[in-house]
């Protein structure tokens, strides 16, 4: 099992939005294979500022399952247009 990280980035004044779009969005995630489920995090510090944790099989599961598939698209669909920068993309393994 692998963690997706997602740093996002949003415009100012659209957080109620793209949190709604999230939220929109879990099905689409979970209906995708190898996914384990999502959170999304916003920082404290910077409310503009968001991590979306993804929980996948594998790293191919995320990288040419998901990002090839319709879901995908109803992802960036819902979320796309509140994004300051293009996110910050990375993946882990639990050590410890």
């Amino acid at each position: 099992m692998v963690t997706e990280f997602a740093e996002i980035e949003i415009i100012p004044g659209t957080e109620a939005q793209f949190i709604a779009g999230v939220e929109a969005s879990r099905e689409a995630f979970l209906r995708s294979p190898g996914c384990h489920g999502l959170e999304l995090h916003r920082s404290i510090e910077s409310p503009q500022h968001f991590v979306l944790l993804v929980k996948w099989e594998t790293v191919a599961h995320h990288m040419e399952k998901f990002r090839g598939a319709p879901e995908f698209e109803v992802w960036r669909g819902n979320v796309g247009q509140f994004f300051a920068q293009a996110p910050k993309v990375w993946h882990s393994n639990t050590v410890a």
